[in-house]
């Protein structure tokens, strides 16, 4: 049985072959992923890339209307739209 704090799930599992021949598994944290746009899913411009997997600090948004959850296109062809339609 492995240790209490290796049993959950929030931890990534590998199966790994020693130089003594033997199959192990291996535990490592879960990091996040790149932040993406909610509504197209593209890469957000202007966020840390890097420092979403170190998490030393907090990630500063952009600061512009729903900076850092969507991205610029998506933000300016929302505000053609809505200018267009009234």
């Amino acid at each position: 049985m492995v240790r209490p704090a290796y049993r959950s799930r929030s931890l990534r599992r590998a199966k790994v072959r020693t130089p003594g021949g033997d199959v192990h598994t291996h535990y490592w944290k879960r990091f996040a992923g790149v932040p993406r746009c909610a509504l197209s899913g593209a890469i957000l411009q202007g966020m840390d890339q890097r420092r979403v997997k170190t998490r030393h600090a907090r990630i500063r948004p952009v600061s512009r209307p729903y900076g850092g959850y969507i991205s610029h296109r998506v933000l300016s062809r929302a505000i053609k739209l809505a200018v267009r339609l009234g």
